[in-house]
Parts: structure tokens; C-alpha cells; sequence
């Protein structure tokens, strides 16, 4: 886990996580990772408890920046629990929310979150926004593969391999969508054409990520 073939290094990927620590990672608008991010067995883990503060689990967020990327990443959740991958964040203080500026891949478990029942809020949607073809996602508990590639505006999501959604940032048709979405209050939602990665803490249960990759141009 958490290595790169030679090939995929010729390819010019690269780690965002090292298996190891959370070093190139913070929580939303603080210093370093929250207590409830921690590292076991080579992943990244969110462990919140009824006891968790909102600094302890808020979303971990990539110290860089990206703008046209290739970003891969494996995740399993526990059942019931909802999370998701926000890319474009703008981190600023304006904004108190990972998702107030980045748009979302869900991450939800399959079987019992009642968002996996929702068009527009099932795992691999472009959150609140365009839904899905087809659902590739495994139930809770079991391993997925993310890839989110962002290149000049055109986006493609891949959910286990299978592209699920290809669509266009910055368009007319997009500012439309986002208008007819609960982000249509946010000003700047979806407008940055650079910003972080964040891993949105969950809203119950524990998730797990490992395998993060990323390749830049």
C-alpha cells in the first residue's frame, strides 16, 4: 500500500500520503490535523466520538494547492456513515466549510445512509449536483476507488474503474446547475479554478483512506 510502480513514477505521479504520518495534511482553517485524524495500519482514519469537537474532525484538507490533476484514492466507510472529496477548496476564513467553495465526490455506504437514496447524494455523485449513471460502489465496510480528473475545466469521475460522470466546470450549464442547488446562496462555490483537496469528516461512523496519488500538468 501507499507506493508508486516505476512506471506510475515515469507517469509523473506522485504520493499525497505516505502511509505513515499526516505530513502535506491539515484540518480545515488550523495549523495541523485534528485528533480524530489519526494513521493506522497504513491508512488515514477518522475516528470521532460523541465527545469529538468540531476542531477535532474538521475536514483534512492538503497543504498544496491543484489545479489540472489526476487524483486517485481508496476508501471504505462504516455502514451508515457519509463523507466525500472535495477538490477546488478555497481555504479562507470567509468560508466555514470545505463545501462553501469545493464541489463534492460522495462518499456514502450503499445499504443504510439515507443519502444513498437520494439522486444527486448516492457515493460517486457530484454532490447535490449531477447524478451518477450507474452506482459502482460496494456496501459499507469494503473497499472503493475514487478518481477525480480535472483538466482545463472538463471533470470525469471514476467510481471501481468506471467513469460515472464527465461534465464541464465554469460553463453556463454548470453555473446553472449550481443555481438550481443548495450551493445557489454561495457566491463562490464551484468558481475557483485552483484550491485544496479535503477529506469531509463524517457525520457518523468511522472511514478509512489509503493509496492517495496524484498527477499534476
Amino acid at each position: 500500500m501507499n507506493t508508486l510502480t516505476a512506471s506510475e513514477q515515469a507517469a509523473g505521479w506522485r504520493l499525497l500520503f505516505n502511509g505513515k504520518n499526516l505530513i502535506g495534511w491539515h484540518s480545515y482553517l488550523q495549523k495541523k490535523p485534528g485528533k480524530a485524524w489519526k494513521v493506522e495500519k497504513g491508512c488515514i482514519v477518522l475516528d470521532k466520538n460523541p465527545h469529538s469537537s468540531y476542531a477535532d474532525d474538521a475536514d483534512l484538507t492538503t497543504d498544496e494547492t491543484f489545479r489540472n490533476f489526476d487524483l486517485k484514492i481508496e476508501w471504505k466507510i462504516a455502514p451508515c456513515g457519509n463523507s466525500g472529496v472535495m477538490f477546488y477548496v478555497n481555504e479562507s476564513p470567509a468560508y466555514r466549510e470545505t463545501w462553501n467553495t469545493g464541489p463534492e465526490m460522495q462518499i456514502v455506504d450503499l445499504c443504510c445512509s439515507p443519502d444513498s437514496r437520494i439522486l444527486k447524494c448516492r457515493a460517486g455523485d457530484l454532490y447535490d449536483l449531477i447524478a451518477a449513471d450507474t452506482e459502482w460502489v460496494t456496501p459499507g465496510g469494503q473497499w472503493n476507488r475514487y478518481e477525480i480528473i480535472c483538466d482545463r475545466g472538463h471533470l470525469q469521475l471514476f467510481e471501481n474503474g468506471h467513469k460515472i460522470i464527465d461534465t464541464h466546470l465554469w460553463t453556463d450549464a454548470w453555473k446553472q446547475l449550481i443555481a438550481h442547488s443548495k450551493f445557489a446562496t454561495m457566491p463562490d462555490f464551484g468558481t475557483f479554478h485552483q484550491g485544496h483537496i479535503a477529506l469531509q469528516g463524517t457525520e457518523n461512523g468511522k472511514i478509512w483512506f489509503r493509496n492517495i496519488k496524484i498527477r499534476t500538468w
